[in-house]
């Protein structure tokens, strides 16, 4: 029997695993639905690795004269190079978005308010932007989303400990079909990478993919298709501003090709949330069909 290991993404800490990984597996069975199928593995074979409550101690710390939150979301970032980061990670977001120049100089109030490379005021503007003009995007959730990938990517240590959860639950030498959301695909996409020597995956499913950002690629050079994957599909929703990118050429350009499905009619408020792809018809029967 295969093993499917499904993978959650950022913002899960406090939360209760089991009920996650219900939460995923409810959608998946409503999506097989769509197509009177149904999910040929116990639920006892699905993987659900749970990182949340680390990943939010790593990110945040523990203490109290650690950055919280609200810190993080009110002031300039500590060093420049997350600065540079954050920066340029939103002005992506942002274009994907429909949001302007002018709408992000009318969201800070002074229309004179210029770009720059190091400018925490045009980042502000940016958030307030999300907030006024996007609907379903949350000007905070999108900074500490940007706030997160960057520590995982750029912290020495924080991506060993978290891939570290996510690789015990993948098991060595037996097949697995491997899904992972939003963050949990540039992890999944990390683990591959690292450990493909020994895994065995005959489908890999990316869903609400940031991947094809070319600050995260950044941190895998260079980029390729890991030997271990048998096929990879990627699923999103074009209204996703995650998402920004098929993992296509121009953006990620890997052989073998990825199979992409843009057209993801995903019905949550942000058009990112997990229970948003899972309920899709294609991705669904796609995830079956490699379990069969």
């Amino acid at each position: 029997m295969k093993r499917l290991v499904l993978v959650h993404g950022r913002a899960q800490e406090g939360k209760d695993p089991n009920e996650l990984k219900w939460n995923w597996i409810q959608a998946l069975k409503e999506g097989l639905k769509k197509s009177d199928l149904t999910l040929p593995v116990p639920d006892s074979a699905i993987g659900f690795p749970y990182y949340g409550d680390l990943l939010d101690q790593l990110v945040y710390g523990t203490g109290e004269n650690d950055a919280a939150p609200e810190v993080i979301t009110r002031g300039r970032p500590d060093d420049d190079e997350e600065l540079k980061f954050k920066l340029e990670l939103l002005d992506a977001m942002r274009k994907k978005a429909g949001l302007t120049d002018e709408q992000v100089r009318d969201a800070s109030g002074d229309p004179t308010l210029q770009k720059g490379p190091l400018n925490w005021e045009w980042v502000q503007a940016i958030l307030r932007g999300f907030d006024q003009y996007v609907p379903g995007m949350s000007g905070t959730t999108v900074n500490l989303f940007t706030h997160d990938v960057f520590v995982y990517l750029r912290r020495p240590g924080v991506r060993d400990e978290i891939d570290g959860i996510v690789r015990k639950v993948i098991p060595t030498g037996q097949e697995c079909v491997l899904v992972g959301h939003s963050l949990g695909t540039v992890v999944t996409y990390s683990v591959l990478r690292r450990d493909g020597d020994t895994l065995k995956i005959p489908q890999y499913v990316t869903l609400g993919s940031p991947l094809a950002l070319s600050l995260i690629q950044e941190s895998f050079d260079p980029l390729r298709n890991p030997a271990c994957v048998g096929h990879w599909y990627n699923a999103m929703d074009d209204r996703d501003v995650v998402a920004l990118y098929p993992l296509e050429s121009p953006h990620f350009n890997v052989t073998p090709k990825i199979e992409n499905k843009k057209d993801v009619d995903n019905f949550t408020s942000n058009r990112h949330g997990i229970a948003g792809y899972l309920t899709d018809k294609d991705v669904a029967k796609k995830i079956y069909e490699a379990l069969l």
